[in-house]
């Protein structure tokens, strides 16, 4: 009894070795990810050597454990919880820390640089340092008027700068809410 045991695995052993690359591609095809392709692969192949008396006497083997791996990949979208599909996807999720964001972080301070002094000083304190607007401008030895209107320009000038078009809001740049 053993020995029909050890004909069986290698008779599937062999079968699975030779269709696996194809089925991977199928797989691929159907999910859109290596992972998930190797993961429906995987469930077919199981299903496969349960049933491999039925799949070996089919008229096509292949065929009958590509099928397994449709069924496979349908009864997983069908089990899949509904996604939101919106528009366009945000490069990044919503970071508090401003110095996480470190692919918009450089081109922030390059445009930061390119303000006058005191622009640069009261955008960064109001908005990356998160400072209120006495606050602001007790640091800066100025009056609140004129630490609002730095702060408007700075800001202004920074939304025309190319390099920060896809930053969502520019006038929070960093810090906490």
């Amino acid at each position: 009894m053993g020995e029909a045991k050890d004909d069986r695995d290698d008779g599937f052993q062999a079968f699975i070795v030779t269709v696996w690359p194809r089925l991977v591609r199928t797989a691929y095809l159907l999910a859109g990810e290596q992972y998930a392709a190797e993961d429906l692969v995987q469930s077919a192949a199981e299903k496969a050597c349960a049933a491999w008396s039925k799949v070996r006497r089919a008229d096509d083997p292949y065929a009958y454990v590509r099928r397994i791996l449709v069924n496979q990949h349908a009864r997983r979208w069908r089990r899949r919880a509904p996604e939101l599909l919106v528009d366009a996807v945000p490069d990044a999720a919503g970071v508090e820390d401003g110095y996480a964001r470190s692919d918009q972080r450089g081109a922030l301070l390059a445009a930061l640089a390119t303000l006058p002094p005191r622009q640069r000083e009261a955008v960064v304190l109001r908005h990356w340092e998160d400072l209120s607007d006495s606050q602001t401008a007790a640091a800066m030895g100025c009056s609140v008027g004129a630490v609002r209107s730095h702060a408007a320009k700075g800001i202004a000038r920074l939304r025309q700068v190319t390099a920060l078009v896809g930053l969502k809001d520019t006038t929070h740049i960093g810090g906490a809410a």
